[in-house]
């Protein structure tokens, strides 16, 4: 079945188009036409209006039949409204009149598509209908530009992402983007097919210039082709949690792909020797630098330290970089982190973040710019935040969620970041009174020293 001759159904309404109507009336209007248009001309009982002649009266008849019917719109106008529309209303409006149903198969249409892949016995949601899949495939392969998988943690709905991918051979896609809602997945599946179907993208597309291929089996080998037919393109690469790709593999990105300006790793990738190695002269000046710190075994202790000496010649070959780096650790692991100045940006802190490791940040983050922790046990962190807002002075964000700190720490913190302080998001149970605030007092005293109106959170905004 064609996709644009799915049956009608009620369609909800055009979220986003800004004349206040629905679809539902507009089936309504156009079944009953006429009607309206009778309604519309006839004259008001409370204005006389002259009467008119029968061709006056058809021709005016017929003027509001235009103004009325959708269905006379310019295509331009079509496709802006649809681009809006969810893909099933998109699909039903789609069989409303020949110049909608060609609408719905305009190539600017098609640019962005995200699969969804889920199998019942595993997730709420439902999967991109198959027909559809096939059309798509049939029709749309060559206008697909911005295209992602989205798929749960079975084996079956990664694999029919690799078995879409291998079929988009006249593809020419800028962004790809593999994304497993829950583990395993992709990485649950055989690496050769993954592979396969990865390298038709890879050579085909020649102008990818985001990548995202986190938690699954891509490889060294794989990434030379990649980088072997986008080599002028590629701007953004993340592969966290690839334990096939070795710094071979990064670097073979590095030295061929003169426009990488994002790169996304896992911890376990990182070397003293790699980051030497992204510091010489031949390769890219990096602005990103995204960093995964996951524990691959909980509880496992023993991650290895990072030298500042190799810190410091990255920054010095891309004095602009944002090193940003996220957390996934328990407290026990953190032993050999921020021992050594660390020219970090971004620290977010998914599960804890120990006092002890927050005093380090303070003495060993000079380039923060952004901290953010949703867990630091019951310990208050009074002192380590005050010595944070001293000597990070780049810092303009701060989110707190699941730790404690007393109300005139956190007073004298914000004094001492004064208005450079843009984002400012604390949970309200974070803030604990003392002899000197109340939690209703606090309010005022963040406001004035921010120089707008500042209230603590109820439900985070990270």
């Amino acid at each position: 079945m064609d996709v644009g001759e799915y049956p009608m159904a009620a369609v909800t309404s055009f979220r986003s188009f800004r004349v206040n109507c629905n679809l539902e009336a507009f089936f309504r209007m156009k079944r009953n036409n006429l009607s309206v248009v009778n309604k519309i001309v006839q004259p008001s009982p409370a204005l006389k209006q002259p009467k008119l002649g029968l061709s006056s009266s058809l021709s005016q008849t017929h003027m509001y039949t235009v103004l009325l019917d959708w269905g006379s719109l310019p295509h331009h106008v079509v496709l802006h409204i649809f681009q809006y529309l969810p893909l099933i209303d998109r699909a039903r409006a789609s069989s409303v009149c020949r110049r909608w149903n060609e609408v719905f198969h305009m190539p600017g249409l098609w640019r962005k598509f995200e699969f969804e892949l889920n199998q019942p016995a595993t997730s709420y949601f439902k999967s991109t209908h198959p027909d559809l899949i096939q059309q798509i495939i049939k029709k749309h392969a060559a206008h697909l530009q911005y295209v992602s998988f989205k798929v749960d943690s079975s084996t079956e709905s990664a694999e029919a992402a690799c078995d879409i991918l291998s079929q988009l051979v006249n593809c020419s896609i800028q962004t790809l983007g593999l994304i497993s809602t829950a583990k395993p997945s992709f990485m649950n599946m055989s690496k050769s097919h993954f592979v396969s179907a990865l390298t038709v993208v890879f050579v085909n597309s020649k102008s990818l210039s985001s990548i995202k291929i986190e938690d699954t089996p891509v490889d060294d080998p794989s990434l030379k082709i990649l980088v072997a037919n986008n080599s002028d393109t590629l701007r953004l690469l993340k592969m966290s949690s690839c334990p096939h790709v070795s710094s071979d593999g990064i670097l073979c990105v590095a030295d061929h792909c003169q426009g990488l300006r994002e790169l996304a790793l896992n911890y376990y990738m990182l070397s003293d020797e790699l980051l030497l190695a992204l510091s010489s002269e031949t390769h890219v000046n990096l602005e990103h630098l995204r960093i995964d710190v996951v524990s691959e075994n909980p509880g496992q202790i023993g991650f290895h330290s990072i030298k500042k000496q190799s810190w410091d010649a990255l920054i010095k070959h891309s004095p602009g970089v944002n090193v940003v780096m996220y957390f996934f650790l328990h407290e026990e692991e953190f032993e050999n982190f921020f021992k050594e100045e660390t020219p970090v940006t971004h620290l977010y802190f998914g599960h804890s973040a120990s006092k002890a490791i927050l005093g380090r940040i303070g003495l060993n983050s000079p380039r923060l710019i952004e901290l953010v922790v949703c867990a630091s046990g019951l310990q208050t962190l009074d002192d380590e935040l005050i010595c944070i807002a001293k000597r990070c002075k780049n810092l303009t964000a701060l989110g707190l969620s699941g730790c404690e700190v007393s109300c005139s720490a956190f007073i004298e913190f914000v004094r001492l970041c004064g208005r450079r302080l843009t984002q400012l998001s604390i949970m309200e149970e974070v803030l604990i009174p003392d002899d000197d605030y109340s939690l209703d007092e606090i309010h005022s005293e963040v406001s004035k020293y921010l120089g707008r109106p500042w209230f603590p959170e109820v439900i985070p905004i990270w």
